[in-house]
C-alpha cells in the first residue's frame, strides 16, 4: 500500500458562519442554542491552550475520548457540573458561573407570582 502525505483541511471558520447564516433557519438555531456554542468554544479554547489531546483529557477526567467529543459538540446532552469540573480540572482551569441580567427588554422575568401553580397563588409560602 502506498502512504499518504499528511495534509490538513484548511477551514476558515468566519467564512463558514457567514454562508452558514444565509441558510433558512440557521441564524435562529444559532441563536436558539448560543449560550451552549459559547460553553463548547470556552471548552475547546481551554483544551487548545492546555495542548491536549481529546485522549488526554479523557484519561484525566477517567472517561472515553468519544464522552469528551460529546461534550464538546452543541447537541441534546447538558453536562452535569461534575462533568464539567472534572472537565476544567484536566484543563487545568476552574469553572466560574454568572448570572447577568439580560440587556433586551423584550423578555422581562416573571414575576413570583405568575411562576406559581394557580393553587398556590394567593397562599403565603
Amino acid at each position: 500500500m502506498s502512504e499518504q502525505e499528511y495534509r490538513p483541511i484548511v477551514h476558515d471558520h468566519d467564512e463558514f458562519l457567514a454562508r452558514a447564516m444565509k441558510r433558512k433557519g440557521f441564524a435562529a438555531a444559532c441563536e436558539h442554542n448560543s449560550e451552549e456554542y459559547e460553553l463548547v468554544r470556552e471548552l475547546l479554547a481551554a483544551r487548545a491552550k492546555a495542548g491536549l489531546t481529546q485522549e488526554q483529557v479523557a484519561e484525566c477526567m477517567g472517561t472515553t475520548k468519544s464522552a469528551v467529543s460529546r461534550l464538546e459538540a452543541v447537541d441534546k446532552h447538558s453536562p452535569s457540573m461534575r462533568t464539567l469540573r472534572k472537565y476544567a480540572r484536566a484543563v487545568g482551569c476552574d469553572i466560574q458561573i454568572r448570572l447577568v441580567p439580560r440587556v433586551s427588554t423584550d423578555e422581562r422575568p416573571a414575576s413570583r407570582q405568575s411562576r406559581m401553580e394557580p393553587k398556590q397563588r394567593g397562599r403565603v409560602v
